[in-house]
């Protein structure tokens, strides 16, 4: 069922930027309070999980170009790009500690922009890539 179900690349470029978008915003929320000192909103960890669910959605896309025979720098892209991301928000709540709200909020910036700096590289070279023709 999976097998016959194919997505346009064009798909894929537009979660990218979807994945790109949310990480921005997750970063300029993240950061306008750990700036400002302040401990973790719930609209931050609402934008935070979002930005980590648009990267789950378009590690799968990509997983599926591969499948459907877009090559294999798919791959590398994806896990590069999708993954390292997934590790520093993995992070984030692997060494949380509830006893210091502001530490929290400046964990979740550096987070989000660590992750920002493979979404962009990952965006750009996958950029590339679609528009090249595979």
């Amino acid at each position: 069922m999976i097998d016959s179900i194919i997505i346009p690349p064009v798909v894929h470029l537009s979660m990218g930027t979807f994945v790109l978008l949310s990480n921005v915003i997750a970063l300029a929320i993240s950061g306008w309070l750990a700036f400002k000192k302040s401990p973790v909103t719930p609209l931050a960890s609402a934008v935070f999980i979002l930005f980590q669910l648009a990267l789950m959605v378009q590690t799968l896309i990509g997983v599926k170009l591969l499948d459907q025979g877009l090559g294999v720098l798919q791959l590398y892209i994806h896990y590069l790009g999708g993954l390292a991301p997934l590790f520093f928000c993995l992070l984030y709540y692997w060494l949380s500690s509830n006893k210091d709200a502001v530490a929290l909020s400046r964990r979740m910036a550096t987070v989000t922009g660590v992750s920002l700096f493979f979404v962009v590289l990952t965006f750009a070279v996958g950029s590339m890539y679609v528009a090249g023709g595979a």
